[in-house]
């Protein structure tokens, strides 16, 4: 009884801390919306969002055309980082991968990359042709991490050394094709090594949050499986769950919601590592609560940054994964001591 009584007690802590983390993010939007290069009160917020899609006064303008499709697209593109780190995290059972430290982040920008720099297009758009790009290489990546780490039997450490000299190499061969092309054509594929926000779009945002609620939703349905897929493989095995299976098909949702994420805004790293580790912290490895807090880690974490961004840089936005990148990297070096002071005890 006093276990039950215990695990009822547990279930509603981790409610409310979602509640919580939810309200949270709410006011990170509401300040993300408020900042910028013309100062926008929470009054003139709230007069501009009644004034719907179709505002005529230019803080109407600023609202819908410029600042929530920006603030929209920073939020999901995090809700699809976190979400694809954290299913790294379980199918490898490695607590240090993430997209950008296994080097899938940089190999769907140079999907991305080349697509532009050949100016491919598909059915007439050239952001679809640069997402199924971004995909393919996403998957060539992925598919080969998931190899090293489960068929040679890897150390957590190696599949990171392995990840980091993929990450460097997409990055040199993005760098060829950046020499290699007009400066027109360079400055934009350039730009996407900052993951910039500025490009945002409300097709950006809507595709987006389909993205991410529909691989959220297939995850969800099999977070029992991924649970017990966290206690080790051959316990997952002996319960029923059918690993290899739903490796494959977490390793491609991984890489859909990366390629979406880099098509969309560029290079964001380390929000795939910091965001399932603070839900983890939080929430604990049940997945039925785990992967709504990393999906709102993940947005907060962009929310953040983006704000963040707009505070230091006064005429311009900076570059958000400049942001990411400053709070990720002192987090990995955290994560790694950490890490070799378990496996020396």
């Amino acid at each position: 009884m006093s276990c039950h009584l215990h695990y009822k007690q547990s279930n509603r802590k981790r409610s409310l801390i979602l509640g919580a983390a939810l309200v949270v993010l709410f006011l990170a939007v509401a300040l993300d919306l408020c900042v910028g290069t013309s100062e926008v009160s929470l009054r003139g917020l709230l007069s501009a969002f009644s004034e719907g899609p179709n505002a005529q006064s230019i803080e109407g303008a600023i609202l819908w055309q410029l600042r929530l499709p920006m603030t929209l697209t920073a939020m999901f593109v995090g809700t699809s980082l976190g979400l694809a780190g954290l299913q790294i995290q379980n199918i490898t059972q490695n607590p240090l991968a993430s997209p950008s430290t296994l080097g899938i982040t940089s190999a769907a920008s140079f999907g991305a990359a080349l697509s532009i720099s050949l100016g491919l297009t598909a059915l007439g758009h050239l952001w679809i042709a640069t997402a199924a790009n971004a995909l393919i290489f996403a998957l060539v990546v992925s598919f080969a991490i998931y190899f090293l780490s489960v068929k040679r039997s890897m150390t957590p450490e190696t599949v990171i050394l392995a990840g980091i000299v993929v990450n460097f190499f997409f990055l040199a061969l993005q760098q060829v094709l950046i020499y290699r092309s007009s400066p027109e054509v360079a400055q934009i594929i350039n730009g996407w090594t900052f993951g910039n926000l500025e490009r945002s779009s409300w097709l950006a945002a809507g595709l987006s949050m389909i993205l991410t609620m529909l691989c959220a939703l297939f995850l969800l349905k099999r977070s029992w499986s991924l649970t017990a897929l966290t206690l080790g493989e051959e316990r997952a095995m002996s319960l029923g769950v059918p690993v290899k299976r739903l490796r494959v098909e977490t390793f491609f949702l991984s890489a859909l919601l990366i390629s979406g994420a880099v098509a969309f805004v560029g290079i964001i790293s380390f929000v795939g590592l910091v965001a399932p580790h603070i839900a983890k912290l939080l929430l604990g490895e049940d997945q039925r609560f785990l992967l709504p807090g990393t999906l709102l880690s993940g947005a907060l974490l962009m929310v953040l940054s983006s704000l963040v961004a707009k505070l230091l840089s006064t005429g311009a936005v900076m570059p958000v994964g400049i942001i990411t990148s400053l709070v990720g990297v002192p987090f990995l070096l955290l994560l790694l001591v950490r890490h070799s002071a378990r496996r020396a005890a």
